[in-house]
Parts: C-alpha cells; sequence; structure tokens
C-alpha cells in the first residue's frame, strides 16, 4: 500500500534467508523498504512515511531508536532467544506500540507475522488520526457545530477503534495476570520441591502439579532393574495412588517394550499425543488400570545429570471438568519439561534409588547390596564377629485391614508400621520394604539361631504391643506380624569364598518358607484330616535350621529341615478383656486378662507374682465364673514408667470339660468379631 513501509535493519549472514522470507511477505499487501545496514535508515525514514518497522532482536534497544521512530510508527521485535526479546521490550516507553514474534523451529514464521503486521499498521493509522483529529479541534474551535461534529467523529472512532484497543489491553492484562498466577504456582512447587525432607513431603506436590497442567491423573516412575525383568519402570505413584499391594506386575513396564512411558525412559524426549486412537504404545496397563479412559497424555524423563532415572506422566488435559480434545499444549510440554529436571534432583537428594517411596526404608537391590559389602569385607579381613541372620516379617490379616478401611489408610498403616520396625532393629541391622507387606531383615552379631529368634520376638512384640489405627476391627482385634527366620551359613562368612546375591535369595527362600509355616500355609505337609482342623495360627516367630554335621563342611548340597521355634504357648491367642480372680495372702484380688488361649492367659495385674507359682484362678467367660488351676510362667513391668505387670499363666490340669468351656467361649469371640 503506498505510504506505507517499513525498515528492516541490517542483518547477519546466517539471517538472510529469514530476511527474504520477511521481506516476500510485506511484498504481498504493503511497500517494504529494507536497510541493509544501520547508516541507511536515516534518509529512509526521511524519504519514506513509515507505519511498522520490523528489527531483528539484537538491534531493538530503545536507544538506536529514540532520535529517529516517531510514537506513530509500530515497532515489531523478531527473534529466536525469549529472553533477548524482553530485555529490550522494556527498553521502550510506554507511548510506542510494541510486537514481537518469536522464531522456531517448529512454528511457521509467515502465518504469525501476517497477523501481527496488520494489527501494528492498523494501531499506526489510529494514533495518526486521533492526532489529526486534536489538530483539528484546535484550529477549528471557532464553530460550535463543527466542535460538535469533531466529538462525534472522534466518538466514532473511540466506539470502532479504541474500544477494541482497550479491550485488547484488557486481554493483555489478563494475560499477564494469568502467567503471574502460574509463575507462582511453578514457583511454589520448585520450593515444596526442594524444601521437601522426606519422600511423603515430596509426592506432596502431586496435586500441585496436576492443578497447574490441569490434568486428571499424574504417574511417576523410577528405572529399576531385575533379573525377571531386566530394566524396567516401576511407579512409586500410579494415577495419583501410591502402589502397596502385591500386583505391581500390572502397573511394570518394561524399557523395550511398547509403551508410552517406556519409549520416553529410552529415548530421553517427551511424548506429547492428543489421539492415542492408533499409536501401538497404547499398551494394556494404560487401558486397563487407569481411573478414567486415556484420551491424551503428556510425559517427561526424570533426569539427574546425564542420567535418566525414571519418567513423570500426566493425563487428560481438562478445563472446567471437560476434556480437551487437543490435548496439552507446547507451553505444558515446557513447564513439565522444568519441573522434572528439579523432581530429579530432589529424588536424587532424598536417594529415592535406595529408598522406598512410601515407607523410607531401603528398596531390596541396595539392601542385598549393603549385606554383600558388609560380609564380603568382614571375609577379606578375616574378621569374626559371631553369625548373621536373615528375617522376613509380614503384616497378619493385611489384606483384611485395606480392604475395610481403604489403600490410604492401609499406605499410612505401612508408613506407621516402618518407623516401629525401624525403633525396633540395632543401629547396625538392616531393613529393607521387600514387598508390599512383606519386609527383610539383617541382623548381625548373632551365635546362634535361638539368640536371632530372640531378637525377631522382640520386633514381633514391639509390633504386638503398638496401637495402629483401626487395629482393633482386625480378626484378632489387634495388628501383628509373622516372622521366618534363618541363620547366615558360616562357612560361606568366614571361609575364602565370598557371599553372592545368588546366596542371598537362597537364604530369602529359607525365611519365606518359615514364613509359610508362621502363617500356617504349609498345612500341605500334614494329612488332609490334621490340617483342616489345624489352627491358623500367625503373629508368630518361626526358624528354618539346617543339619551342617557333614563330611565336607562346603559341600554346596547339603540336607535342610524345618525346626519351629518355641513360643511360650502354642495354642491361637484370643485377644479379650475379660476378668480373672486370684488369691494373695489370704484376698481375693482382681485382675484383667489381654489375651486368652487353650493353654493359658496374659493379664494385667497391680503386682508381681513369683514365677513358677501354682494358684487357683477364677476366670469370667460372659455370664459364666469357672475355676482353673495355673502357674505363673513370667511376671514383668507392662512399661519403664508403669505401675502394673504383665503376668503369664499356664493352664494346668485342663479336663475335656474345661477345653469345651474354652472353646465355646473363643468360637463367640470369634462370632462377634466378623458379625
Amino acid at each position: 500500500m503506498e505510504g506505507k513501509g517499513k525498515v528492516f535493519p541490517d542483518f547477519n549472514d546466517s539471517d538472510k534467508y529469514s530476511r527474504l522470507k520477511v521481506v516476500r511477505l510485506c511484498e504481498k499487501e504493503y511497500l517494504p523498504v529494507v536497510a541493509n545496514s544501520f547508516e541507511e535508515i536515516p534518509p529512509i525514514l526521511q524519504n519514506y512515511d513509515c507505519w511498522a518497522m520490523i528489527v531483528e532482536a539484537s538491534l531493538a534497544a530503545y536507544d538506536r531508536w529514540k532520535d529517529l521512530i516517531s510514537p506513530d510508527c509500530s515497532v515489531i521485535i523478531l527473534g529466536r532467544e525469549e529472553t533477548e526479546i524482553y530485555q529490550n521490550l522494556l527498553t521502550w516507553p510506554a507511548h510506542y506500540h510494541l510486537e514481537y514474534v518469536l522464531e522456531t523451529e517448529t512454528q511457521p514464521l509467515e502465518p504469525v507475522l501476517s497477523q501481527i503486521l496488520k494489527v501494528a499498521i492498523h494501531h499506526s493509522r489510529i494514533k495518526r488520526e486521533w492526532r489529526q483529529l486534536q489538530q483539528t479541534v484546535s484550529l477549528n474551535s471557532a464553530s460550535v457545530r463543527e466542535v460538535f461534529q469533531e466529538i462525534a467523529e472522534i466518538k466514532r472512532l473511540i466506539n470502532e477503534h479504541y474500544l477494541r484497543e482497550l479491550e485488547r489491553r484488557i486481554t493483555l492484562e489478563a494475560r499477564y495476570v494469568w502467567s503471574q498466577r502460574e509463575r507462582w504456582k511453578i514457583e511454589n512447587i520448585i520450593r515444596k520441591t526442594y524444601s521437601a525432607n522426606d519422600v511423603s513431603s515430596l509426592l506432596g506436590v502431586v496435586p500441585d502439579i496436576k492443578d497447574l497442567m490441569q490434568a486428571q491423573g499424574l504417574t511417576i516412575y523410577l528405572i529399576e532393574e531385575s533379573e525377571t525383568l531386566g530394566r524396567h519402570l516401576k511407579p512409586i505413584i500410579w494415577d495419583d495412588t501410591f502402589i502397596t499391594h502385591p500386583e505391581t506386575f500390572k502397573y511394570v513396564a518394561r524399557l523395550d517394550a511398547p509403551d508410552f512411558a517406556a519409549a520416553v525412559a529410552r529415548h530421553g524426549q517427551e511424548i506429547n499425543i492428543a489421539d492415542l486412537t492408533y499409536d501401538k504404545r497404547f499398551s494394556l496397563r494404560y487401558q486397563h488400570n487407569l481411573k478414567t479412559p486415556l484420551k491424551s497424555i503428556l510425559a517427561a524423563p526424570i533426569v539427574y545429570g546425564d542420567e535418566i532415572i525414571g519418567v513423570i506422566e500426566l493425563y487428560n488435559k481438562h478445563f472446567k471438568d471437560s476434556l480437551l480434545p487437543e490435548g496439552f499444549s507446547r507451553e505444558d510440554q515446557q513447564i513439565l519439561r522444568g519441573l522434572s529436571e528439579h523432581i530429579g534432583i530432589a529424588m536424587t537428594k532424598l536417594n529415592l534409588i535406595q529408598y522406598d517411596a512410601l515407607t523410607g526404608l531401603l528398596r531390596a537391590e541396595p539392601f542385598f547390596d549393603k549385606i554383600l559389602q558388609k560380609i564380603n569385607s568382614m571375609s577379606k579381613r578375616k574378621v569374626e564377629e559371631g553369625a548373621f541372620a536373615m528375617v522376613m516379617g509380614d503384616v497378619d490379616w493385611f489384606k483384611h485391614y485395606n480392604d475395610r478401611n481403604g489403600h490410604e489408610a492401609g499406605n499410612r498403616l505401612l508408613q506407621e508400621l516402618a518407623t516401629v520396625l525401624k525403633q525396633s532393629v540395632r543401629e547396625n541391622d538392616l531393613i529393607c520394604r521387600y514387598g508390599g507387606e512383606e519386609f527383610l531383615f539383617f541382623l548381625g552379631g548373632v551365635s546362634t539361631l535361638e539368640e536371632a529368634c530372640q531378637l525377631t520376638e522382640r520386633i514381633r512384640q514391639n509390633v504386638e504391643d503398638h496401637y495402629f489405627p483401626y487395629e482393633e476391627f482386625q480378626p484378632r482385634n489387634n495388628l501383628t506380624m509373622s516372622f521366618g527366620v534363618t541363620i547366615f551359613p558360616r562357612q560361606k562368612v568366614t571361609g575364602d569364598g565370598q557371599l553372592t546375591r545368588e546366596d542371598l535369595k537362597h537364604l530369602v527362600h529359607e525365611c519365606d518358607l518359615a514364613l509359610a509355616e508362621a502363617k500356617g500355609k504349609e498345612t500341605w505337609r500334614l494329612p488332609p484330616s490334621e490340617a483342616q482342623s489345624r489352627p491358623t495360627t500367625k503373629n508368630m516367630v518361626m526358624a528354618f535350621s539346617r543339619d551342617w554335621e557333614t563330611e565336607n563342611h562346603l559341600r554346596p548340597t547339603v540336607t535342610y529341615q524345618e525346626k519351629l521355634f518355641k513360643e511360650k504357648r502354642h495354642f491361637q491367642r484370643y485377644y479379650t478383656s475379660t476378668i480373672l480372680m486370684y488369691r494373695d495372702d489370704g484376698q481375693l484380688r482382681v485382675c484383667k486378662t489381654i489375651n486368652l488361649s487353650l493353654g493359658g492367659a496374659k493379664v494385667l495385674s497391680e503386682k508381681p507374682l513369683p514365677a513358677a507359682r501354682t494358684m487357683d484362678v477364677i476366670l469370667i467367660l460372659g455370664k459364666k465364673a469357672h475355676p482353673l488351676k495355673s502357674e505363673v510362667v513370667y511376671s514383668e513391668k507392662a512399661s519403664p514408667d508403669s505401675t502394673n505387670f504383665y503376668t503369664g499363666l499356664k493352664f494346668r490340669e485342663l479336663t475335656g470339660e474345661d477345653f469345651r468351656i474354652l472353646e465355646g467361649y473363643f468360637q463367640e469371640i470369634q462370632k462377634e468379631t466378623f458379625n
């Protein structure tokens, strides 16, 4: 258009192609004038009426142009570095109309620049017309009619142009406020990430990330390696939920599998997909295990240094409870890329590669590595510090707890249980979370299997005595654990050969066998009639012992046999509080039971009773009083600060009628528990 042009300053040789594209674009509607150097600009501005100027970002500082460009001329800054563009924009006074175009490899320059150029020229036209109107009003103020006409014209221009400009400015202001709010959210997430001092507080940013990105779900994986799966992704959070139950195989992805998360981990690149219909990476994990059907996905690698340590995924972009069919934006992708870097640093700081995300205990692989390092280094120095023991513990009726109280309550239970277990072992012992509700212990400095069982019994007792939320709804009105114990072969510990990971796995298998006995799962060894009538034990410590009396102690094949570590009672305990009366110094004293079995009772008494003392007691079973003979097995303080005592009683000379009455009472207790 005649009378309109643009000034385009000098470019480097590498920018000639971009300059040519801009010139060709402008030629379609306007008369462009090109300056090949900065010295050419003053005469061009004197000879041409420039309505808009396009300038390269490196030359866009206001100081260069303040004496050359009038406020009526719009300025468009073109560049590839967003930071450089913003810095130059801030140097211009507010009365200039400024626009900018950010050149990227993925976004074509032409349509964006064409639209911005139209707006810039339109804005210059309005400013010039406004200036002319002001001059007209001042020069022709003598005629009232002319003044009114000018006012009407001004109103028309305001209605047609100025209000549109005002709307545009309001929109820009709203976008600025929105961007500031989003920036605050991002800074808040980063601040929470770096201030996290444990895994729970770190993963507490999950709702904030979902809110920022307007996603329906979020998953965070860590890369692990095992002999069965090789390198694979295991989620610590799956669709906003901690993974605690044993069915983790549903959520695991092998790194070589056709899978979205696996592809991100393999190639180290983000994926942003809104149409999953024909994508082969839409694996069964996403199709069957997410809370809502997957429509769009955004995923980024979690990187620390040069190593990919995990993946973060977002599902289903939405706005005001409605799914957006276009999915996540490029801006979302850039934000997630930045957040993943901070999460990677925080995860490494908290050592999630070694520690379980939920409980803070060692994970299995680092647990085995520490054992091998400790024992093999001792073997090299020929140091003998006694034997070592491996213990496996499992929460009794954990599925019942989860089903009744929900997985969130189960997560909190495992976190609290981990604290109790850490307080129950010695400083040099090791503990790891082996599975959903399974834990492995490495006990050092024990000389015999019996000593290892005694240490394990202390752990079991601490769990039994600790109060956990909702434990009163468990089958025995208490939350307990069962344990299997095995001792390390001394030939491996003190011999010339090094302990291997295979040796540790074999020891874990032995613990597993003993644990199965403790939980009453090995009834296949018994005749069918006895297996059906055998009571469910649980809350026990069982040991696995081996016969090493062979000619060659280093033989790789030895004979094994199971042996029960004897508890103080052989019968199932029922946790019930009822009255028990006994005579002491000629007086009838009253106490309450903590638990009962066919073999005896544990009671809370006001004074200690001498061991091996035989006495007559009266047990209140429901509405009936039943006399029994008993023997004091032990009597000890309930706690260091308590004035009461735990006393263990063993029933003596029980008749068939005694057994029948006790069993009937226990059946009534069980009916009340499960009703």
